[in-house]
């Protein structure tokens, strides 16, 4: 039994396919969740969906931003054999690909695949310890050569990795795309809880993954007073990173990102430290502090809008980002819906 209110509701999230790019089934779950409880809805030319709770005429505003694109793969070329070449799209090791389960998505089908390698049969010794490069990689999807591949797929279709959502033992969840269907849970869960003076945008953004794309032009359309990047964060609590590497662990409280990216990134105002440890202290939420130099999130491209916005990142710590399937701890969701609905009541 999970603490998460509506478990059922993330699990959809996380099983629904949306690379960057793709994002419209998630931008169609965030509409049918939030239609009831905000005031106003509305897509931008790049896809991000705002979803506006109206506050007070003299309040701030308040942009919650959260991705809603996963990473993936996309169809690159058809060989004469039938097998599929494939592009990358966001950050993907090439260590975790190599004979994955896919689904390639063309026109409303699902296309099963596996992404193949030789056997370890006739592997030489020099290349069992060599990491093979994705464009060496190929997926088989069971055609007979390229002209029956070609009824099956397209140059272009979205690729997921193939993965399932399970509730795990000690109020964890484990599934796919937890970065960021997190956040958009976060996001949605805040949009119908809070009872603020200022008028909120909870905004899905698309392609994060891939440059920050739609947190740029939504934060230069609804320039708000304040910003919040709702995301994922690294935890450092495994076995094969150190604490020191990444010093959040998972069930120890939603992570508040001071900086990241060694500060190229973005850097936490002040302001919006005080705002967000102040809210904590009034609930009693434990909250980690980090500092980063790797990796980054929508908050790098909104603070650098119009004459700049104070924003902050508030994170859920999540084991095994950028994989097939990642564990997070729902207290910390719980936490991170609650110290900001505290933030937002108390701005």
């Amino acid at each position: 039994m999970t603490t998460i209110r509506n478990v059922k509701l993330l699990e959809e999230l996380s099983l629904t396919p949306a690379i960057s790019g793709n994002e419209e089934k998630i931008r169609e779950i965030i509409i049918r969740e939030l239609e009831d409880s905000v005031d106003e809805i509305e897509t931008d030319v790049m896809g991000n969906v705002v979803c506006t709770k109206k506050g007070e005429e003299d309040a701030p505003t308040v942009m919650l931003a959260s991705h809603m694109d996963e990473i993936g793969l996309m169809v690159k070329y058809i060989d004469k054999n039938g097998f599929v070449k494939f592009i990358k799209i966001g950050g993907i090791n090439d260590q975790m690909l190599s004979n994955q389960a896919v689904i390639i998505h063309h026109d409303g089908k699902e296309v099963p695949g596996v992404i193949g390698s030789k056997p370890p049969h006739v592997t030489k010794a020099e290349e069992k310890n060599k990491v093979i490069p994705y464009n060496e990689m190929f997926i088989d999807i069971g055609a007979e050569d390229r002209e029956d591949a070609e009824k099956m797929v397209s140059v272009g279709d979205m690729i997921t990795l193939r993965s399932w959502f399970e509730e795990y033992p000690n109020d964890k969840v484990m599934g796919k795309a937890l970065d960021n269907r997190i956040g958009c849970y976060v996001m949605m869960e805040i949009m119908k809880r809070t009872e603020s003076r200022a008028t909120i945008y909870g905004v899905g953004t698309v392609q994060e993954e891939v440059g920050l794309k739609g947190a740029k032009v939504s934060s230069y359309h609804l320039n708000p007073d304040y910003a919040f990047a709702l995301d994922t964060t690294i935890c450092g609590d495994h076995p094969g990173i150190k604490l020191e590497e990444s010093p959040c662990k998972m069930g120890s409280g939603p992570a508040v990102i001071l900086a990241d990216r060694s500060g190229d990134g973005v850097i936490t105002p002040k302001v919006m430290k005080d705002m967000i440890i102040n809210a904590a202290s009034i609930k009693d939420i434990e909250i980690q502090l980090e500092a980063s130099d790797g990796g980054t999130t929508d908050a790098t491209a909104i603070h650098l809008n119009r004459e700049g916005i104070i924003t902050g990142v508030i994170s859920v710590p999540t084991r095994y980002l950028h994989t097939p399937v990642s564990v997070a701890s729902c207290q910390d969701i719980e936490n991170t819906i609650e110290l900001m609905v505290t933030i937002l009541n108390n701005i």
